[in-house]
């Protein structure tokens, strides 16, 4: 398996920096108003994610938007594997995240609350996919906001989220200094 170390930058603002590992479906034709029988017709193929949210700008207002959008805070890849490869729909694939080499999320993403067909046949209902869109399907539970004591990401963390059969994508984590100087002036 392929593994490259990339940085996920922690915001100056916020000490509550959460792990969330994903699969990710690649859209290869585009489309509006798939229906949900010819939606994996639109998959490429899949790959890694690690949508670290901001937990804190996440609930500051009504929307999530802001906490899960800070810059260099999402990892993606760094492998892709074509839909043909896998079991349709990515299903039945173990979906791991280790945080210093601790398992902290383990889920098959039959789990998953959305299969990859039904997210494809809402998101379409009011927006148009084109390719090379991702769609980043939903993390298993143990997320570090959800836990007791709570466990957030920090300055020299590793996080690694694995997706069998495609591969891991692991990310260092640091502080994002540039941030902090502003602040600090």
């Amino acid at each position: 398996m392929t593994r490259i170390v990339l940085p996920i930058l922690r915001p100056a603002l916020s000490d509550q920096l959460d792990y969330e590992g994903e699969m990710v479906a690649v859209i290869g034709r585009g489309g509006r108003h798939i229906a949900k029988d010819a939606a994996l017709d639109h998959v490429i193929g899949y790959s890694v994610f690690n949508e670290a949210s901001v937990r804190d700008y996440q609930t500051k207002g009504p929307q999530w938007t802001l906490g899960k959008n800070f810059d260099n805070t999402g990892g993606f890849g760094p492998v892709f594997v074509t839909a043909d490869e896998l079991p349709p729909g990515g299903k039945g694939l173990r979906l791991q995240t280790r945080l210093n080499g601790q398992v902290v999320q383990t889920a098959s993403t039959d789990d998953m609350i959305f299969d990859v067909a039904t997210i494809i046949a809402f998101v379409t209902e009011a927006i148009t996919l084109a390719p090379g869109d991702i769609i980043i399907t939903g993390t298993p539970a143990g997320v570090g906001m959800a836990r007791k004591p709570q466990l957030f990401m920090k300055h020299g963390d590793i996080c690694e989220v694995e997706l069998e059969d495609v591969g891991i994508l692991s990310n260092v984590v640091a502080d994002d200094v540039i941030a902090a100087q502003a602040v600090n002036q």
